[in-house]
């Protein structure tokens, strides 16, 4: 009998049209044989692209992961409306006659959407309204108010414009709705304009061309593996000596002064070993434990 895989780690999936990201989760508990598994950042089933896995150890810095930006492939198709902002949906509204803008149009409309703005999830969405995935309620036929929220769109740019379709590359915060952004597009254009496919191309340092599919991910199950810092490499990092790591490890507060005073910062030991997460406090000069991976004496 095979011995249990004992892993801490990050993959960096290819979901598959097709697959739910639940179902990605089950599938890399089976090749990894291990349950403490999760994932940073829900795609549609109907979408494909990135979609960083956690295992093990790994889980507790899922909320990190989830904090990152996001840059997507989308395309975009005139003429029709539907419930869920993409074409698995039902068709609300269709217009069998219209003029389509210019490209250049279309480049200035895409740009008027860089920055801050204002953004109602699409009805088929996961997110909790009172606790209920919004998805469930308007299956039950149960009708809600959907808060809007606002997000940062960061760069957007027209790639291939054909027919009825547009192909664009968005940059953009966590939370963002590519859904909702193209029927937004189609409101500003005044045609309706739904989502008919989507591509995820990076999450935080999470590429598309790093990524693996099911296939590879079975075959090369420990090459594959990325160390378990990898996902908040974006936060500054910090050494500690022995003392201070055990304090922080202790969950006693670290005082030490910093040039960089940024809140968040990946913590490592004299010898680079990876320990956990600290907060500092620009007030107190003081390192605080917020995630401790390593509790061990060093």
């Amino acid at each position: 009998m095979e011995q249990q895989m004992c892993s801490d780690g990050l993959v960096n999936v290819l979901k598959p049209p097709g697959m739910s990201s639940h179902d990605v989760v089950s599938f890399i508990r089976r090749v990894y044989q291990t349950k403490k598994v999760g994932h940073a950042g829900t795609l549609d089933p109907a979408a494909c692209g990135v979609l960083p896995i956690a295992i093990g150890k790994a889980t507790r810095l899922i909320e990190y992961m989830s904090e990152a930006d996001k840059s997507y492939r989308a395309e975009l198709t005139f003429g029709f409306e539907t419930d869920s902002g993409d074409d698995t949906g039902i068709i609300v509204k269709k217009v069998d006659k219209y003029i389509l803008p210019s490209f250049e149009v279309i480049s200035d409309t895409l740009n008027s959407f860089v920055g801050d703005i204002i953004q109602t999830p699409p009805m088929h969405s996961a997110i909790k309204i009172n606790g209920n995935k919004l998805c469930d309620l308007v299956r039950k036929g149960i009708k809600v108010e959907v808060p809007s929220r606002k997000v940062e769109i960061k760069k957007i740019l027209p790639i291939q414009y054909r027919n009825n379709k547009l192909l664009f590359d968005v940059s953009c915060s966590k939370g963002t709705y590519i859904r909702s952004l193209c029927m937004d597009i189609g409101h500003k254009l005044m045609i309706p304009a739904t989502m008919s496919f989507l591509t995820r191309t990076r999450v935080g340092d999470f590429s598309l061309n790093d990524s693996y599919t099911l296939n590879e991910i079975a075959e090369q199950k420990k090459s594959i593996l990325l160390d378990v810092d990898y996902s908040v490499k974006h936060l500054p990092s910090i050494n500690l000596s022995l003392k201070q790591i055990l304090d922080f490890q202790e969950g006693r507060s670290v005082k030490i002064d910093l040039i960089n005073k940024a809140q968040l910062f990946r913590v490592y030991n004299m010898d680079k070993s990876f320990i956990g997460i600290a907060r500092y406090d620009n007030l107190s000069g003081t390192l605080t434990a917020k995630k401790v991976l390593v509790r061990k004496s060093l």
